[in-house]
């Protein structure tokens, strides 16, 4: 049986504007043509993300890089039928009786191709610096206004080790547990076991939930090309398990 079986809700946790298509996409556009309400959580804004060359002529920056991010997102969501943008800290994935707060990104260092670490000059502000507790109870407080099912994030590894995505499954882990709500996490390593999804039927929503997030990436046919000139598939098969 399905590990998404008898689930009407579902919400996805993701760490910056355009994971929660590259990494999930498929994924989404498949629950919700099943009937499956899904939304999105989003910790950070992609404060630090790079900017495609050329096609922003006067750049962006700033606050203006910021609000086009976060509207990029909002047509992505659209796209994927996955509601209204929402972020860590704000709202109600904002823990009661706390102002609201923005977690910012916090950037990384490619190790070696394929695999991210953590930047040098991450933040005071950042998600990596920021207090787990506190954290962990905004997430909390998004989880049980959501009420889903079933709640899907990366798994300790990070999808390729953005230390964003990693720091996002550990608040996830306790959360969840927290909440008493099942955490599904998303499989790195293609070889390894897990429940596969084969979701090549869903590429055209995925393609046209992709091509909103212009400041971040060039959708080429079945391709992505990112901001630092990195081509990869679109991620169409996607495998999820229980995390541990």
């Amino acid at each position: 049986m399905s590990l998404f079986a008898g689930a009407r809700s579902v919400l996805f946790v993701h760490a910056h504007p355009d994971d929660e298509t590259l990494a999930t996409g498929a994924l989404i556009a498949w629950l919700v043509a099943q009937g499956v309400t899904c939304r999105v959580l989003t910790a950070t804004r992609g404060e630090r993300g790079e900017l495609v060359a050329g096609r922003f002529p006067d750049g962006l920056a700033g606050e203006d890089f910021v609000a086009r991010r976060t509207i990029e997102l909002a047509g992505a969501l659209r796209e994927l039928d996955a509601g209204e943008p929402e972020f860590l800290g704000e709202g109600r994935a904002r823990a009661a009786g706390r102002p609201p707060r923005r977690y910012q990104d916090s950037g990384m260092r490619w190790v070696r191709e394929g695999l991210a670490g953590p930047a040098e000059d991450s933040g005071p502000d950042s998600l990596t610096a920021a207090d787990a507790a506190e954290a962990v109870a905004d997430l909390v407080a998004a989880i049980t206004a959501a009420a889903p099912d079933l709640v899907v994030t990366y798994d300790a590894a990070g999808g390729y080790g953005h230390p964003d995505h990693i720091r996002v499954h550990e608040l996830s882990q306790r959360a969840c547990a927290e909440a008493g709500v099942p955490l599904l996490e998303l499989i790195s390593d293609p070889d390894a076991p897990g429940e596969w999804h084969d979701l090549a039927d869903q590429q055209p929503v995925v393609a046209a939930a992709l091509e909103h997030h212009q400041t971040q990436l060039t959708v080429d046919g079945r391709d992505v090309v990112h901001s630092g000139g990195q081509r990869v598939p679109m991620q169409l098969r996607i495998g999820v398990r229980p995390s541990a």
